[in-house]
C-alpha cells in the first residue's frame, strides 16, 4: 500500500511519521470557502474529500495507492447568535488576537474531517474533541501572537506548542487537536486494507 498525504501541514506529517506510517506528500490547491448554511462538520468533511479527490486525480490512480485528505477547524458556539462560529486560520496578527479573545475562558470544539480516496472508492469520517481554555490576559494574548505560532493554525493556536499552557482540559483525541486523528485514520485504513492481524 502506498499512502499519499494530501496536505502540506508539517504537523500531520509529523503525526503520521511518529505513528510509523510511510508516505509521500501530494498537495493540490483546493478553495477553502464554507458554503452558505453549511454546518461545520459537513464543511470539514467536504474539504477533506475535495483535497483527497484532487490529489487522487493528480496521481497515477493505481490499485495500491491510498490518498489521505484532512481538514481541521475550530468551532465556537455563540449563544447570543444561536449559531456556531468557525475559526479557521487567522489572516494576520489582529485576526489571531480576536480569535484568542473569543477562546479565552471558554470551551470549543476541534473537528477534523478525514477522507481516504482509493481505487475501491472513498471513505469519509470526522473526529471532534472538546477543548477548554483558561482565561487569558491581554498581555498573554499579545505575547503569544508575537511568537508567530498562531499564524498558520486553525483557531490561532497549537495545543502541542506554546499554547499548551492555556489548555485547562480536553475531552477526546489529543492528536485530532494537533491536526489529524491518527487512531481514526488507522481504523479506516484497516477497513480497506488486507492487514494480517485483522
Amino acid at each position: 500500500m502506498k499512502l499519499v498525504l494530501a496536505s502540506q501541514s508539517p504537523r500531520r506529517r509529523e503525526l503520521l511519521t511518529t505513528a510509523g506510517f510511510t508516505f509521500t506528500v501530494r498537495v493540490c490547491s483546493v478553495e477553502e470557502v464554507r458554503a452558505p448554511g453549511e454546518d461545520p462538520e459537513s464543511y470539514a468533511r467536504r474539504l477533506a474529500r475535495e483535497k483527497a479527490e484532487a490529489a487522487w486525480l493528480a496521481g497515477p490512480q493505481t490499485d495500491d495507492e491510498v490518498v489521505l485528505g484532512a481538514d481541521t477547524i475550530v468551532v465556537l458556539g455563540d449563544i447570543a447568535l444561536e449559531k456556531d462560529v468557525v475559526l479557521e486560520k487567522p489572516d494576520g496578527a489582529e485576526g489571531a488576537r480576536s480569535m484568542l479573545e473569543l477562546l479565552s475562558g471558554r470551551e470549543h470544539r476541534v473537528t477534523t474531517g478525514v477522507c481516504l480516496r482509493y481505487a475501491g472508492g472513498t471513505g469519509i469520517a470526522s473526529e471532534s474533541t472538546l477543548v477548554r481554555f483558561a482565561e487569558l490576559s491581554a498581555e498573554e494574548i499579545a505575547e503569544y501572537v508575537a511568537s508567530g505560532e498562531p499564524m498558520d493554525k486553525a483557531g490561532a493556536y497549537a495545543i502541542q506548542g506554546l499554547a499548551s499552557k492555556f489548555v485547562e482540559r480536553i475531552e477526546g483525541c489529543f492528536f485530532n487537536v494537533v491536526g489529524l486523528p491518527v487512531p481514526r485514520v488507522y481504523r479506516m485504513l484497516k477497513e480497506i486494507l488486507p492487514w494480517p492481524n485483522r
